[in-house]
């Protein structure tokens, strides 16, 4: 098994002993150093060379986004994991970061026994190093990829040509857009919303895994960035065009129908997990697929894990068109895995080419 070099950057020692420990226990994980500042910092990773950094946000001399903005132009960077506090100014200083390119993201203890704090970071980071360990592997057969001859067709045309075109010419008949998305959604979502454009015709609905807070934060930052309207959902908020509603992090969104029974409005609420995910794909999917049964678009891009899998099932039984971001553009290739692999995705497309495939599927 292919090791993990860490660092551990915080200006706190209590944490870089916690977060050292944490990664210590994890198998395949070595810590090869720690620093106490973003000066220091950069200086090791340029020495060191590690394939993930721990790296606290707020540092003296050089804070953790200084360092993830200098980290955009090294060679063979590592990833960086932030580590944030559960405060507003931290949640909105974490969307910058993960806006930057930051892979994910563990929430700091604010009370309790270090052991407690031990076990609370080592379940926040267990499953981010996993999905780390998937990126590697999925980096690694791209790679393989490029070095293999092409297979060709009887038409002439590769593989993987065919994949990324399939059934490409949708007719226009979308009235509202669901995405699902996880690990690297922020950065991904910051690219892709603003090439939306101003006149959009549907309304949009976005499950993007997130605690509380830390989803209002996101939404304010795209709403700064974009054409649309972004914010974060409330509870009766109805569903119009031209207007991006955010699930609120740690609470449930799904769709149900007004007193008239012709206007759709937003239901939030406190229904358990699904899938461990709260807000969950799942949940919202399925209320997408009973209210527009044939006039939906759904949307599954780059995250960990699976959710949003079953409801898009569900979505294409009741005539909806799927897309799936493609394996090379996401930072974990785990949410578009089935669908495009199990053929209901209608498009699986590059990052870049997401929102022109969403616009085609709308009515003009």
């Amino acid at each position: 098994m292919e090791t993990i070099k860490a660092l551990v950057i915080d200006d706190t020692i209590v944490y870089r002993k916690i977060v050292g420990d944490v990664l210590k226990e994890i198998p395949g994980v070595e810590v090869i150093g720690t620093a106490n500042n973003g000066k220091i910092a950069l200086s090791k990773i340029a020495s060191l060379k590690p394939d993930l950094i721990t790296l606290d946000i707020e540092m003296p001399e050089v804070n953790g986004i200084e360092v993830l903005e200098k980290l955009k132009d090294m060679p063979n960077a590592p990833i960086a994991v932030m580590l944030s506090t559960l405060t507003q100014q931290g949640s909105e200083m974490t969307i910058k970061a993960l806006e930057l390119g930051a892979f994910d993201f563990v929430p700091k203890p604010s009370e309790g026994k270090m052991a407690e704090n031990m076990k609370k970071v080592k379940d926040a980071i267990l499953p981010i190093i996993e999905g780390f360990k998937r990126r590697k592997a999925t980096q690694r057969k791209i790679r393989e990829r490029i070095h293999q001859k092409p297979v060709q067709s009887k038409a002439g045309v590769t593989k993987k040509t065919i994949s990324t075109i399939k059934k490409s010419a949708i007719p226009a008949k979308s009235e509202i857009v669901g995405i699902g998305i996880s690990t690297g959604g922020p950065n991904a979502l910051t690219k892709m919303i603003p090439m939306l454009p101003a006149n959009f015709k549907a309304p949009i609905l976005i499950v993007q895994h997130m605690p509380p807070l830390f989803t209002a934060s996101l939404a304010n930052s795209l709403n700064n960035k974009s054409n649309l309207q972004v914010k974060e959902a409330e509870n009766g908020d109805i569903v119009e065009p031209g207007r991006v509603l955010i699930a609120p992090g740690g609470k449930q969104m799904k769709i149900v129908a007004a007193a008239d029974g012709i206007t759709r409005k937003i239901k939030i609420t406190d229904d358990p997990p699904e899938n461990s995910c709260k807000p969950s794909v799942d949940y919202l999917f399925r209320s997408i697929a009973q209210y527009y049964v044939g006039r939906s678009t759904g949307v599954i891009m780059t995250g960990m894990g699976s959710d949003g899998s079953k409801g898009l099932v569900q979505m294409k039984n009741s005539g909806s068109t799927v897309i799936a971001q493609n394996e090379e553009t996401c930072t974990v290739y785990g949410m578009p895995k089935e669908p495009t692999e199990s053929g209901i995705a209608d498009v699986i497309a590059p990052l870049d080419k997401i929102a022109e495939e969403i616009v085609k599927t709308i009515i003009s």
